[in-house]
């Protein structure tokens, strides 16, 4: 996992230091939920990771393959959209998931200048192993809760994601609610 590295001016770094009330005066601070939040994260991709390891696969890895995955044919372009990173960084990742045959790359049949994303059947079983595991925490997550509660879950999620900016995908996400 990378660490995040924030530059700041010397002011910023004195107040940080001193602890010097960047908190005063805020008294609706979510802090359960936050917490909640990075725990929740952590355990969660954290079934996945272990996975991942045995094959030499970190957590980019994981989002590639199952966004190429879920959406056959997305778009090289789409993908850096949706995964919010460089080329620099995707093309690493992705070279590697290509060489060993998780992800087959075609030219687009309008446009080949286009590189269409595929999994192949080896990066199937991967996200499906990976998607099993996570599918099986949230399924202990949801055990005892009806059908409006996880609906309320599902709201609360969608509305944690910022609407202002959505990529391909989330719009894909939002209109078809309700399917798996």
């Amino acid at each position: 996992m990378t660490d995040i590295n924030f530059k700041s001016d010397r002011k910023t770094q004195d107040s940080l230091k001193a602890g010097s009330g960047a908190l005063a005066g805020r008294t609706d601070l979510r802090w359960d939920i936050i917490e909640l939040l990075f725990f929740a994260y952590r355990d969660f991709v954290g079934d996945a990771d272990h996975v991942l390891e045995e094959f030499g696969f970190g957590r980019a890895h994981h989002r590639v393959v199952h966004f190429v995955s879920r959406y056959p044919g997305l778009k090289v372009a789409d993908l850096l959209d949706v995964l919010r990173i460089t080329k620099q960084s995707l093309g690493r990742v992705l070279k590697q998931l290509l060489d060993e045959g998780y992800i087959v790359q075609k030219a687009g049949n309008s446009d080949k200048r286009q590189r269409l994303l595929y999994a192949t059947a080896k990066g199937e079983a991967l996200v499906g192993k990976l998607a099993g595991l996570q599918t099986d925490r949230i399924n202990r997550a949801l055990q005892g809760v009806d059908a409006a509660g996880a609906d309320n879950v599902r709201q609360f999620l969608l509305g944690m994601i910022d609407q202002a900016d959505p990529d391909k995908v989330l719009e894909i996400i939002l209109a078809s609610r309700g399917k798996p």
